[in-house]
């Protein structure tokens, strides 16, 4: 049986990602971590996505608030807020959760390797993120030739593999690729803030608007929210 692990978050990359998976293989587990997210709702979105799905879904809780360094896990660092994209900053944003990715990368291939799936699937892309360094191609590579260094694939065990098939994609191309695949995206969340409803001045609010802009399409998300009376 053809069979992966997918980081699904509950975002927009890794909900794509979902259903790219379940277009590939015969089955398909969705691993979330509750991290200590200020954004936890992406949490309770993704458990009801899966569960409307049907699928295999487990949620891992580490706590990466003693870990600090980052406004997502940190609630003494402000999560900036901006006016438009053109106010972002060269360099690492305070958003970004040190070695986060490889973190979850790594309790992922363990649990996969549990239960002798090879496969890790990741909605990873840098296109519309290039100053986070966990996100980039290079880091993938990396992290997949730690993990088959570092479990049984080292005895003769089949490899593990780390996809990342949108690595190279801006996130309205990833979007687009999505609707193909009939990704249903109301329910997927990208605030920083911490609310299902989009605080519009966030980073990742203002690159999601953006995504919906080039995609041509209105952010199902929205309309969700506002056939619910949350808008």
């Amino acid at each position: 049986m053809k069979s992966c692990v997918v980081l699904f978050s509950g975002g927009i990359d890794s909900t794509t990602a979902l259903y790219w998976a379940l277009a590939g293989y015969t089955k398909v587990f969705a691993l979330t971590f509750d991290y200590g997210q200020r954004h936890s709702v992406e949490v309770r979105m993704a458990k009801r996505l899966a569960r409307k799905l049907g699928l295999l879904h487990a949620i891992l809780k580490i706590d990466l608030t003693q870990v600090g360094g980052s406004s997502l896990t940190d609630a003494t660092i402000p999560v900036p807020k901006h006016k438009d994209l053109r106010d972002l900053k060269a360099g690492t944003p305070l958003t970004y959760v040190p070695f986060r990715n490889g973190i979850l990368l790594a309790l992922a291939a363990a649990w996969a390797e549990a239960r002798g799936v090879t496969d890790l699937v990741c909605g990873f892309n840098i296109i519309d993120s290039p100053n986070y360094p966990d996100t980039r191609r290079e880091f993938v590579r990396a992290m997949e030739k730690a993990i088959n260094a570092g479990t049984k694939a080292t005895f003769g065990a089949a490899p593990m593999r780390v996809r990342a098939p949108f690595v190279g994609l801006e996130k309205s191309a990833i979007i687009r690729k999505g609707f193909t695949l009939g990704a249903d995206y109301s329910y997927s969340v990208s605030c920083y803030s911490g609310g299902e409803v989009p605080c519009g001045a966030c980073s990742s609010c203002l690159l999601r608007k953006r995504a919906w802009l080039e995609a041509g399409r209105e952010d199902p998300l929205i309309t969700r929210l506002r056939k619910e009376g949350k808008l």
